[in-house]
């Protein structure tokens, strides 16, 4: 948990050396952007963690694979919400896992523009700036905050999910990417959505949301550490937010939004 903490600080430094600079932006295969900050803290990470664990694997975003086979690897995102780093806003941060197999050993996720941090490992509990995080005790849908990176991705299935969640809750706001997970595990959210995480996405978030005290599966309520269409909420909404998420037919709403 130390070292993966200690990755994600390091590679968060080193975006943040470029955050609200001029950047070149460039558009990769899949419509997504990157600048020099992902690769030049991506290629830290991965110099620290070649000094000090040479036999592990790496896989990142930016960066590809390395030692695909190992048994341990790092899985390394070093800015995950390009699109709000590029536009000035602080609410990105950079995530790390260490996994082996199918196992999640530890995750880490540093925001460097908010000063705030979480390490998580399983049985040694999430950790937000050195104290002990916890999600909320919220059980009611009507009083939950509830958010999403953006609503228009997705399939016409997948955005009505969320469009259900989001007329039966407190609050719902865009506040996505990684920050989202921030909010839950710190218990000043509820529920956080997503459409399609990739496994560096994914992994560092599972201990970290369930080491708080929360859930972290995919929409139908299947634990997951490889992505895809996931949600992480406190105990209390689980199984009300997965429901509506995947329902064939919207209930009726039991709040008015403020």
């Amino acid at each position: 948990m130390e070292a993966a903490a200690e990755v994600a600080r390091l590679a968060g430094a080193a975006a943040l050396a470029h955050f609200r600079t001029a950047l070149t932006i460039e558009t990769k295969a899949d419509g997504s952007p990157v600048t020099a900050a992902d690769r030049e803290a991506e290629a830290l990470a991965r110099e620290w963690i070649e000094a000090r664990f040479p036999e592990d694997g790496i896989l990142g975003e930016e960066l590809g694979a390395h030692r695909p086979q190992a048994t341990r690897r790092w899985l390394l995102d070093p800015i995950d919400g390009t699109k709000t780093f590029v536009r000035g806003v602080p609410l990105w941060g950079t995530l790390v896992a260490v996994v082996e197999g199918e196992r999640v050993l530890a995750g880490a996720a540093a925001f460097p523009a908010l000063d705030e941090s979480l390490a998580a490992a399983p049985d040694q509990g999430c950790w937000w700036n050195g104290r002990r995080a916890t999600v909320s005790a919220v059980s009611e849908l009507a009083q939950a905050t509830a958010l999403v990176t953006t609503p228009v991705i997705g399939d016409q299935g997948q955005r009505e999910g969320w469009d259900r969640l989001a007329r039966c809750v407190a609050l719902a706001r865009t506040w996505g990417d990684c920050y989202g997970y921030l909010l839950v595990a710190t218990g000043r959210a509820e529920i956080m959505v997503d459409f399609d995480l990739k496994p560096w996405d994914a992994a560092p978030l599972v201990p970290i949301i369930e080491e708080a005290g929360g859930v972290f599966t995919d929409w139908t309520g299947v634990r997951t550490a490889s992505g895809g269409d996931v949600v992480a909420t406190n105990r209390g909404v689980a199984e009300q937010s997965r429901a509506l998420l995947t329902a064939s037919h919207a209930p009726r709403a039991t709040s008015t939004k403020g």
